[in-house]
């Protein structure tokens, strides 16, 4: 009949079998997943897409529930396209708002890497943020 087994789908997709199965449970496949007469799960090369989107989502920071609820909105069909949107919309903010501070923190590592470097270039690195317990007690006043 075809189709990928667990074992293929977790190997595909960087997910545990564990984890596949959590998905499934938790209700964030937009299909059912399909089973063979003995019981096991047969996926299709969908699940397989949709799977690598939730990662996505995952990884950029959405929550469980949110994507339990975008996957609700597409098995629901035709009609409720703006509502997705909105969702997407909302998290895409919120992904560029977490670039942007990492961004600014990246920068702030970028001048201490940079300092540090023509200091240790200059060889005047070992006067760089002496701990108190290493000055003496004319350095600390």
């Amino acid at each position: 009949m075809g189709g990928l087994s667990i074992g293929q789908v977790a190997e595909r997709t960087g997910l545990s079998v564990h984890a596949l199965r959590f998905y499934e449970r938790e209700g964030l496949l937009a299909d059912a997943v399909r089973r063979e007469s003995n019981g096991r799960r047969v996926y299709t090369e969908d699940d397989v897409d949709w799977l690598n989107m939730c990662i996505k989502f995952r990884s950029s920071g959405m929550p469980l529930d949110t994507i339990r609820k975008y996957t609700e909105l597409v098995r629901q069909g035709a009609g409720n396209e703006a509502d997705r949107l909105a969702l997407l919309k909302s998290h895409q903010d919120y992904v560029r708002a977490q670039i942007e501070e990492l961004n600014e923190c990246l920068n702030v590592i970028t001048w201490k890497v940079d300092f540090y470097q023509e200091h240790v270039d200059a060889g005047t690195a070992d006067c760089l943020w002496a701990t108190p317990s290493t000055q003496t007690a004319s350095e600390a006043s």
